[in-house]
């Protein structure tokens, strides 16, 4: 125990003034965790502390991230684009793990080490993609539901790959009793989260304490079911995060407290792949090194280089918009944590040497390094992609998925479909205005055609968008999305109708009236400005309390209601 917490705190110790650094500067933090990792595992060997001590923290952290993936699993969004993440995610894995094995197999590598490779190459990472794509999740972008239900589709089938090589043997009655007990998991976490977890919730009354005292306390009987049952930690977890999975705004403190410790153990993961790094030719000999090289790179490329440009001809092929395309697969062009769970079990049961484990170590780390880059030069890297000619238009998802009137002219263009998107319809309705709604989350499609005369579900960060929205015959453009990047892109267009447009900060909107914005909303001060006018009103008479009671009850629902679709 006292050896763990020494790792535990050597890890730390070395990550903070790393993390100073990259804050200061507002750099990516996933390189700083791996550097962090690196210095903390030659220091571990200082202390004496040997490699299989970073094998069970590694274990145990991409255990509880499994666990914090299964809590934030969204089935509604998950449905809503899963047929087409279902064939991107199963000809990632046929294709790339197919060329991953057959590589592997050409430079040398044994057929039954040469499987663990191709799945390297295969998976993607669940932690590396919730973690990076958090802010399109919580815009609802298409791009987003798709990068998280394909790596939603992979991990099922992961956990199929970590129940089979666990067992060490691919004997039917092994084989088949490790899936019985992991589908007997699953199902148990379907019994507790429908009969359990609320009556936890009803004994834990008001406290946030209790109920994550009692989300523990089922991850740790989980944990200890699987270990019970002789198949992997992660799938206990991964049950377990599937048990808790529920309404975040009804238990909102309980899942901003699991939050924090993913966060943490997020830290945890990243430096422990920086600390089980063997670097080649300094570490280890030459003809070792240079195969090490060798296979790391076939890996890194097939992960950086092939797996995103299958996923975006899939997608593509699929009729989505190249941008969208384009952006998912940058969001998956990482080695999967479940990749590394199942080499670290074939390490310790000596089913692959040390050499192709650690290949997939530092594969697992430059792709890591190189998917926090790619996920913040996305739109670099698109725009440079388009400039080159090397993506067709494909508009098929729109075409199919909007209805807009042919005639339609003179009308007012809502971008996004939130709580002041409804107003804004309910306003034009009200007037007899023509409108039309872009909304860029396939999740709300079906409320918007039900609620809306026109809509285009689409991304408004492209030019077909706006010209299925017919927007050089509108009068007045209006995003309620809270996006600089959004409000700068609708700006960039030449647009004859006036836009008004919303900013997170003082400055950028005076930069956007600059740049031909008619409005620019700022959420702070529309708050404060509203808050002034309510309290008048009230100190006046022109406002009862109960009035100002009921008109917020009623904001508040409207809220609420415009985002539980996408949390049942």
């Amino acid at each position: 125990m006292s050896e763990l917490l020494t790792a535990v705190s050597i890890m730390f110790i070395i990550t903070g003034p790393l993390l100073l650094v990259a804050n200061r500067y507002d750099l990516p933090t996933v390189p700083f965790f791996i550097l962090a990792g690196v210095i903390a595992g030659f220091a571990m060997e200082g202390f004496g502390l040997d490699e299989q001590l970073t094998l069970e923290i590694a274990q145990y952290g991409i255990a509880l991230l499994v666990f914090s993936f299964g809590v934030g699993i969204d089935f509604t969004a998950v449905r809503s684009v899963l047929g087409d993440s279902e064939i991107a995610a199963l000809g990632q894995i046929f294709v790339v793990g197919s060329l991953g094995v057959g590589i592997s197999i050409v430079l040398g590598v044994a057929p039954t080490e040469a499987i663990y490779l191709g799945i390297a190459a295969a998976l993607s990472s669940t932690i590396v993609g919730r973690a990076l794509l958090q802010t399109e999740i919580d815009l609802r972008l298409i791009r987003g539901r798709l990068a998280s239900t394909i790596q939603f589709v992979q991990d099922l089938l992961a956990i199929v790959f970590v129940l089979i090589l666990g067992t060490g043997t691919l004997e039917v009655g092994p084989v088949a009793a490790a899936i019985g007990y992991g589908l007997a998991l699953i199902a148990l976490a379907y019994l507790v989260n429908r009969y359990l977890f609320d009556l936890i919730g009803r004994l834990a009354g008001e406290s946030d304490e209790l109920m994550i005292l009692g989300v523990v306390s089922l991850l740790a009987a989980f944990i200890g079911a699987a270990e019970y049952a002789g198949i992997s930690i992660v799938v206990g977890a991964f049950a377990a995060g599937l048990a808790v999975r529920h309404d975040p705004i009804e238990y909102l403190g309980l899942f901003n407290g699991l939050e924090s410790i993913r966060d943490f153990f997020v830290a945890i993961f990243f430096v422990t792949i920086g600390a089980l790094i063997t670097f080649p030719f300094l570490e280890t000999g030459q003809a070792e090194s240079i195969e090490k090289v060798v296979l790391a790179g076939a890996l890194v490329v097939l992960t950086v280089v092939v797996k995103p440009a299958l996923t975006t001809a899939i997608l593509l092929a699929k009729g989505y918009e190249r941008r969208t395309a384009t952006l998912t697969a940058l969001s998956v062009d990482q080695v999967s944590e479940f990749a590394l769970i199942i080499a670290i079990q074939a390490l310790l049961i000596g089913a692959i040497s040390q050499t192709v484990f650690d290949a997939i170590i530092l594969a697992a780390a430059i792709t890591m390094i190189t998917s926090s880059l790619s996920q913040r030069y996305d739109e670099q890297l698109y725009r440079w992609v388009v400039a080159r000619g090397l993506l067709p238009r494909a508009h098929g998802k729109i075409d199919a998925w909007s209805d807009v009137p042919v005639d339609l002219s003179d009308h007012v263009v809502i971008v996004g479909y939130g709580r002041q998107g409804k107003r804004l319809v309910e306003t034009c309705e009200d007037l007899d205005q023509p409108y039309v709604v872009i909304e860029n989350d396939p999740a709300r499609r079906e409320t918007v055609r039900e609620e809306c005369n026109a809509l285009v579900v689409g991304d408004a960060m492209e030019q077909y968008t706006w010209e299925k929205a017919n927007v050089e015959q509108a009068r007045l453009v209006f995003s309620t999305i809270e996006s600089d990047s959004v409000s700068r892109r609708i700006l960039s267009y030449d647009f004859r109708a006036d836009c008004i447009v919303r900013a997170r900060e003082q400055q950028t909107a005076l930069e956007l009236l600059e740049a031909g914005a008619l409005y620019v909303a700022l959420p702070e001060l529309l708050a404060g400005q509203q808050l002034v006018e309510h309290v008048e009103d009230l100190l006046e008479g022109d406002l009862t309390a109960e009035q100002l009671r009921a008109a917020r009850q009623q904001d508040l629902q409207l809220q609420a209601d415009s985002m539980q679709p996408h949390l049942q």
